[in-house]
């Protein structure tokens, strides 16, 4: 089936102007409660959500809702996960907001199945289906990034660089016939062995430092080993122009007629770490330092997860649609993504593009209602405030060193309990004592969305229960598996695009 965007949705994000959604995302953001959110100046965090975009009847406009929202860049490892469903893996914000999302649809399908009015759903000819009414469509918001392969960007910004670059001889031309220039080079390279040096043994004392941390308050419980996932933005070491022109001859786009072996640029890097049984990264200097194009698995420091990168899990939604396996029971149609919205920060959107789009552009037999569709991509001039390139301006001495926010925020827009705030894949502050308990879990963990699932099916008259679900179905893995046509585009996105994606482990499924 070939890459396809409906002219609806094309339309609606011509409507779409991506500075309106981040300030959107931003307003939300600052209008919760102060619970959770970083400390200004010495902890950062990411921002994502998802908005509802309704074309408005008779008229050029559009209206934009956020209807969930996430912060967080953490998620635990493997030996914290738990058979029962019970514990939040992946803390992530892109993670988060999508999960929140999840919450907000099960509740419009709720109403829908109720005889109440949904601003999202219309029922379709086919017993038990459901799809988007006209004119609706989600947009997916991110203040960074995603991490993994969508972060390995070129540093082409000035800004972004270990050292300011040298400028050309042309601009200093005078007396003295270049001499400053020459001097200027000579004082960059000694500038810049120093500069390396101390960055190896920053990064050095901060991987042990990270090893270290127990980002818990003093009233959370420490269940796993949690460890930043995110992308850092400080400034990694160079390759010089002699080491880049023995690769690709392309790069050598920073020769000056002084001969000077000047400086390219380098790469952002992420923290996520290639599948096993693929490509593994070179670790050269400069651009060479990753492989690209490739699945990988978070934290990338620390324990290992079983969490792929965020930049995978949009490819994925961008073919399997974001709705997941056990909503797809009630609907016709997978939801996509008309539209990926990036705040300011480091950015390509070649990158974006090879990372969410062209990894899965060429599947084909996918089964009716799924389809390749890839979102437009837009970026936004709005950085947000808890930024990690905002939080560094901020922060001053005595703060003690910067490092990322421990808690994940989510609100979305359900009218019973819209706010969860969690740490270490709990609840924020929970005690020991209430481990194991509903007090204790996160309302986006598996068996809170499962539980909220099978309600959904509770209330759903008999007459109208889909074809699916017409069978004796009791675990959480027997649910997803029943929704035939989600697992069998899974198949498909597997087998042509991501062999190597790791299988979730069954017996972490099989709760009630």
């Amino acid at each position: 089936m070939p890459t396809s965007l409906h002219a609806p949705s094309r339309v609606l994000c011509d409507m779409v102007n991506a500075d309106e959604v981040a300030q959107l995302c931003y307003e939300r953001f600052n209008a919760l409660p102060r619970r959770g959110k970083p400390e200004p100046g010495r902890e950062w965090t990411l921002l994502a959500a998802v908005l509802k975009v309704t074309r408005c009847a008779n008229s050029d406009t559009v209206e934009k809702e956020v209807v969930s929202l996430g912060t967080g860049t953490k998620c635990i490892g493997r030996t914290a996960m738990s058979p029962n469903g019970d514990v939040l893996n992946d803390s992530h914000a892109e993670v988060i907001a999508r999960r929140g999302c999840i919450r907000y649809l099960i509740q419009e399908l709720h109403r829908a199945v109720s005889g109440g009015h949904s601003s999202v759903f219309c029922q379709t000819d086919v017993r038990g289906k459901w799809k988007l009414r006209p004119g609706v469509s989600f947009l997916f918001f991110t203040s960074h990034t995603p991490c993994g392969d969508a972060s390995i960007i070129p540093m082409t910004d000035s800004q972004a660089q270990p050292c300011a670059a040298v400028t050309s001889l042309k601009s200093h031309k005078g007396s003295d016939g270049g001499g400053a220039l020459k001097r200027k080079a000579e004082e960059f390279n000694k500038e810049q062995k120093t500069k390396l040096l101390r960055l190896e043994e920053q990064e050095t004392e901060e991987t042990k430092l990270e090893d270290r941390r127990d980002s818990n308050t003093s009233q959370s419980v420490s269940m796993a080993t949690v460890s930043p996932t995110r992308e850092d933005p400080s400034q990694s070491p160079v390759e010089t122009l002699s080491q880049a022109s023995a690769r690709d001859p392309s790069e050598m786009n920073h020769i000056d007629n002084t001969g000077l072996n000047l400086q390219v640029p380098d790469i952002h890097r992420t923290g996520a770490k290639c599948v096993s049984g693929g490509p593994a990264d070179p670790l050269h200097p400069g651009v060479g330092y990753h492989s690209t194009g490739v699945l990988r698995v978070k934290p990338g420091r620390g324990e290992p997860t079983l969490s792929l990168s965020c930049s995978d899990k949009l490819a994925r939604w961008g073919v399997l649609g974001f709705q997941g396996a056990l909503l797809s029971h009630y609907l016709q149609e997978a939801l996509y993504f008309s539209t990926v919205v990036v705040g300011k920060c480091p950015y390509s959107h070649e990158v974006m593009q090879r990372a969410l789009v062209t990894r899965c552009s060429r599947l084909s037999d996918l089964p009716a209602g799924f389809s390749v569709c890839p979102p437009v991509l837009l970026q936004s001039s709005l950085e947000f405030q808890f930024s990690q390139a905002q939080t560094d301006l901020r922060h001053q001495a005595g703060q003690g060193r910067v490092s990322p926010c421990g808690a994940a925020i989510s609100w979305c827009n359900v009218a019973e309990q819209p706010l969860d705030v969690t740490a270490n894949g709990y609840k924020h502050g929970v005690t020991k004592k209430a481990l194991g308990t509903d007090k204790a879990r996160s309302l986006l963990c598996k068996l809170e969305l499962f539980h909220s699932f099978r309600s959904l099916v509770s209330a759903t008259d008999p007459s109208a229960i889909p074809d699916s679900l017409r069978t004796e179905l009791q675990t959480y893995w027997g649910y997803k598996q029943a929704s035939q046509s989600y697992q069998q585009a899974w198949q498909q996105l597997r087998i042509q695009a991501f062999p190597l994606w790791p299988r979730s482990d069954r017996d972490l499924l099989l709760f009630h």
